[in-house]
């Protein structure tokens, strides 16, 4: 959701920053913009439209500026168009601005500045706040750096900033507050961005901002102080992140190779930290917050999206291994409904980038009530790693698709692996059961691998229902949740329309949609809830509905009743999730291509939402 890009150094800018904008179009976008100083002018460049369109209107364009700022826009205040796209200049335009997040008093403070005699170009909060800064600057007589500390105590919101000034051309002022920000440090050069995969293929050493901090950058120089204006020294961390781990790597699209990277995220997940052979299982991210999660009285899990799917089946499995009661809430609702939090209660937050915004919420919600947060995330210095008390990342490396795929199946594997250690050590668990669980998570990345192999078939039922206008999914137990993430994945990528159910609330309401142009996903593998699921396809086959069944490898039922029948590998139910989902997500890969789909930017939606 949005980007930014920005660069200050010896080489010249506008390469730099489209490249990078380029690398943060999986986030989603709607307009992308250039700022540059040009012949000691402060000149913008913006489009509606992909980073392409942009590219288009630079034509042959070829500056020499050496500073400039870049941003890929996800519209919330006003229209996607080519005025409220960024960058946003001040008043004078002596200054300019790419802004991620969203101002919540912007009303006001425009209400204030356009009684002052302001007229605004743009819709957006984004600009009435370059035009606040422009007014404190001026009112105060003040540096831009002062200007805009004093601003920053005046709004309220979440933003990640950037602003360039024609009169001050070799530097930057960056700031960030609820929207992630990071810094790559090259030889006299800093780039910035939204995360690091644009500054990957110039430095690995980055400064990941926090709350409540400016930056003030010159080729030289980098400069980190809070916004009461105390300065701070920076810590530098190294990027563990390939460049070819973000590219197609000879994929069609990013999603497709995500949806087959899944052999080796999840294994990747499980190195080090799991042996069935020795029954080893050890997080060494939950090792100091051990006790509270096994003492617990019950768990919270705060999550969105597939997020909140990947806690779901955590739900199941942490109730029977661990006996601890789970409540899975959406962290969009969870902080508006006055939730009952004690303290000692533990919330476990999950989220891909670590950066979602309720989510992040959820947990300081959750904080200022006493409760013990482990975050489960994927990327390193995040803002959801930083405000847990302790968590495990996924280690499943960058996903750019926006659709997320391989990131539930990391996030079910580190799931699996807390509830595993808690119930062991409570002794909740027979032992028997315990290693046979072990033994079956090593195997479930050859388990996946096996159902990537069902690739072409699922490609030719895909064929068959690409044109359908809505679908059903349906399972039980486990699978319930596999049944949601389904059917969010088909309506992300395709815009069909499609819902998940549990397989016996069938009757209670979505039985009246089945006819003979509906088709029915059932997830109906092997296990305790077997029976009743093939009386729910009994019960659809009746009414002449299309049913795709997925079922567990050597089934001689379903395949007489069901019009299609996929199998995946045999594996224990609590697990089977891990690899159910596999056929789910590549039917709604190519169901979507075969529509004509933007697979890896699907319309409307954006990868990482850092607004509320």
């Amino acid at each position: 959701m949005c980007g930014i890009v920005a660069y200050v150094g010896p080489r010249t800018a506008s390469p730099i920053i489209i490249k990078g904008l380029k690398r943060l179009e999986y986030r989603g976008y709607d307009s992308a913009g250039i700022a540059l100083i040009e012949d000691s002018n402060l000149t913008i460049y913006k489009k509606k439209g992909k980073v392409a369109d942009l590219e288009a209107e630079l034509g042959s364009h070829q500056s020499t500026s050496s500073i400039g700022i870049g941003h890929t826009r996800w519209a919330t205040h006003g229209e996607p168009n080519d005025v409220n796209a960024h960058p946003h200049f001040s008043e004078s335009s002596d200054l300019a601005i790419i802004h991620n997040g969203i101002i919540e008093n912007y009303a006001s403070i425009k209400t204030d500045l356009t009684n002052k005699g302001y007229e605004f170009r743009s819709d957006t909060d984004s600009e009435v706040f370059i035009y606040f800064i422009e007014d404190i600057k001026k009112r105060n007589n003040c540096s831009l750096e002062e200007a805009v500390r004093l601003a920053l105590h005046k709004v309220v919101g979440a933003y990640a900033i950037v602003i360039m000034s024609r009169d001050d051309p070799d530097t930057l002022i960056a700031a960030r507050k609820g929207s992630p920000l990071v810094v790559g440090i090259g030889k006299n050069e800093y780039f910035l961005a939204s995360d690091a995969t644009p500054i990957i293929e110039y430095t690995n050493e980055v400064v990941y901002m926090n709350d409540q901090e400016m930056a003030i950058i010159s080729p030289q120089n980098l400069t980190i102080k809070t916004t009461q204006d105390v300065e701070t020294t920076p810590y530098i961390q190294t990027l563990d992140l390939e460049l070819d781990a973000i590219e197609k790597g000879g994929y069609d699209h990013f999603m497709l190779k995500e949806i087959f990277e899944q052999p080796r995220s999840v294994g990747d997940c499980m190195r080090g930290r799991l042996n069935a052979a020795t029954g080893h299982l050890l997080l060494g991210g939950i090792r100091e917050y051990a006790n509270k999660l096994e003492n617990a009285e019950r768990i919270i899990i705060v999550a969105c999206g597939t997020s909140w799917h990947a806690g779901l089946v955590a739900e199941y499995f942490f109730e029977e291994f661990c006996r601890i009661p789970v409540e899975v809430e959406y962290a969009s609702e969870f902080r508006y409904r006055n939730p009952v939090i004690r303290e000692g209660d533990v919330v476990i937050a999950i989220s891909q980038s670590g950066e979602t915004a309720d989510t992040l919420a959820a947990i300081e919600l959750a904080k200022s009530k006493g409760a013990i947060i482990f975050g489960v995330c994927n990327v390193v210095g995040s803002s959801i790693a930083r405000s847990s008390h302790e968590g495990a990342y996924t280690h499943a490396g960058p996903e750019i698709g926006v659709a997320s795929t391989k990131a539930f199946t990391a996030q079910l594997t580190v799931l699996f692996m807390i509830g595993l250690r808690v119930a062991h050590q409570k002794g909740s668990i027979p032992e028997s059961v315990f290693r046979e669980i072990l033994v079956e998570m090593e195997q479930i990345p050859a388990k996946i691998e096996r159902a990537l192999q069902l690739n072409q078939q699922i490609q030719y039922i895909a064929d068959l229902f690409k044109d359908a206008r809505n679908f059903l999914y349906l399972g039980r137990g486990y699978n319930f949740p596999v049944a949601l993430e389904g059917a969010l994945k088909l309506k992300e990528i395709s815009y069909i329309h499609a819902e998940g159910y549990p397989a016996a609330e069938m009757k209670h309401g979505p039985i009246a949609l089945i006819d003979e142009e509906m088709p029915v996903v059932f997830i109906a593998t092997n296990d305790n809830s077997y029976e009743k699921v093939v009386s729910n396809i009994q019960e659809v086959r009746a009414r002449k509905g299309r049913v795709i069944a997925i079922v567990t490898e050597g089934d001689t039922l379903i395949p007489k009743m069901a019009e299609f029948v996929i199998e995946v590998p045999a594996t224990h139910a609590a697990l089977m999730p891990m690899v159910a989902v596999i056929p789910l997500q590549l039917l709604s890969y190519h169901i979507a291509v075969m529509r004509g789909c933007n697979v890896d930017q699907p319309r409307n939606l954006a990868k990482s939402v850092t607004v509320e």
